[in-house]
């Protein structure tokens, strides 16, 4: 299993428009390019952390280097919308090595 770790500061008053778009593009990419899922975490400072997890390093890389575009305008815009502040690359990228969640 591969894990992309990325981050977002959003717009005051937009959390909520954020974490709904970050969902439902999250599921889209989940159908559409093969991603495990992901979590979506909130840090000390205010940004959003998600957590996302892939079959493996191939597989996230052919959907980040396809930009990991879906087809739902609506939920990208209200996404870029929200967004105040984020990086071009993945905070980290990592294989996974022992798993132990339990929530599974």
């Amino acid at each position: 299993m591969f894990v992309a770790i990325y981050w977002w500061r959003v717009h005051p008053g937009k959390e909520q428009q954020f974490r709904a778009a970050w969902r439902r593009g999250t599921e889209l990419i989940t159908a559409k390019y093969g991603s495990l899922g992901s979590r979506l975490h909130r840090d000390g400072e205010g940004r959003f952390i998600g957590v996302a997890e892939w079959p493996d390093e191939a597989t996230w890389r052919a959907a980040f280097d396809a930009k990991m575009v879906y087809d739902d305008p609506e939920t990208r815009a209200a996404f870029v919308d929200a967004i105040a502040e984020a990086p071009r690359e993945p905070l980290l990228l990592m294989e996974v090595t022992d798993d132990l969640y339990t929530s599974r």
